[in-house]
């Protein structure tokens, strides 16, 4: 039975409040309210922040909207911070000083993730260490500029993957991020989409009591460098689910098993529920290049064919045939 009460939800106090200078409509700023929404205690957190977009616009000296303890780390080393946070409390448990080690929750965005941090992340589930890293992924470097990353989606326009008649954006297919965390075989892994609300906290509930490192990779569309209005914000992270291009799911470390969360298992259980893909890409400015001045039906059965890749692959993995 679910842990969440509504009722109870709408008295609980935001942990990240309002008065944060994140864009109208993004999606950093949700999926970090249902993060912390789902923390047992508030009183025993502590939330480690990689740079990135949300890192600046939630805490601008001398204000801050984290009714938290928080910590603000470069790009490549917020795991490996993460990890002294938890060896200095169980230090201080040891000493009579504090009566318990608080629960720890990590957010980076793709590039402090994906890219730049995973050496740190890498290490620091190798060793086990017990905190929730929550990867919210806005598919660029988007604190700065709006560059590619690991994680920009093939054929996507980015500041540094420029469009033109020769190159159609970036050429590369994105980094299986959660795939590579997972083969780790000792994390809690899940993906989540803020339009899918319950699902994500229950998630987040399940990656902060797990005895051990977990992880939550999050699709946080971003209206500025996606080119999308800010009202349609929740649109496009749930056609991202719809479609298929970013599924979700959840790996048990302890059964080494993968399985289909709701919105994706009932798709898989009648395909005629999968949109095409087009109807995701056709939203977003950054792919704009696709469909005019001329339709590149080329570039977007390509991109359908990754995606129907992908989803059979996990179809695979969790034992659906």
């Amino acid at each position: 039975m679910s842990w969440i009460n509504l009722r109870e939800l709408a008295k609980k106090r935001s942990l990240f409040t309002s008065g944060h200078r994140l864009c109208a409509g993004c999606a950093a700023g949700i999926i970090g309210r249902l993060v912390m929404h789902s923390v047992p205690d508030p009183k025993h957190v502590v939330v480690v922040h990689a740079t990135g977009c949300w890192e600046v616009a939630g805490t601008i000296f001398p204000y801050t909207a984290w009714a938290v303890p928080w910590i603000h780390n470069a790009f490549e080393n917020a795991a490996a911070t993460a990890s002294g946070v938890e060896l200095a409390f169980k230090a201080l448990k040891d000493k009579g000083v504090v009566k318990k080690v608080p629960d720890i929750i990590v957010f980076g965005g793709d590039g402090g993730t994906v890219d730049i941090g995973l050496q740190s992340l890498s290490g620091a589930i190798e060793r086990g260490h017990n905190f929730l890293y929550v990867l919210y992924d806005n598919n660029a470097y988007m604190n700065t500029g709006i560059q590619r990353s690991g994680a920009t989606p093939r054929y996507a326009w980015t500041t540094t993957s420029q469009v033109g008649k020769v190159i159609p954006g970036k050429l590369e297919a994105r980094k299986p991020i959660a795939n590579i965390i997972a083969a780790h075989g000792n994390a809690y892994v899940a993906t989540a989409s803020p339009a899918y609300w319950r699902d994500l906290m229950e998630k987040a509930r399940k990656g902060i009591e797990y005895k051990g490192p977990a992880f939550i990779h999050a699709i946080s569309p971003c209206c500025r460098g996606w080119r999308f209005p800010p009202n349609m914000t929740i649109r496009v992270a749930k056609l991202a689910v719809e479609t298929c291009a970013f599924p979700l799911w959840e790996y048990d470390p302890e059964t080494r098993e993968y399985k289909l969360s709701p919105p994706s298992l009932a798709i898989a259980k009648n395909p005629k529920l999968k949109k095409p893909i087009e109807e995701y890409l056709k939203l977003q400015g950054r792919f704009a290049h696709l469909f005019k001045p001329e339709k590149r039906e080329d570039l977007i059965a390509r991109i359908q064919e990754d995606v129907d890749k992908e989803w059979n692959q996990l179809l695979e993995l969790c034992g659906i045939t």
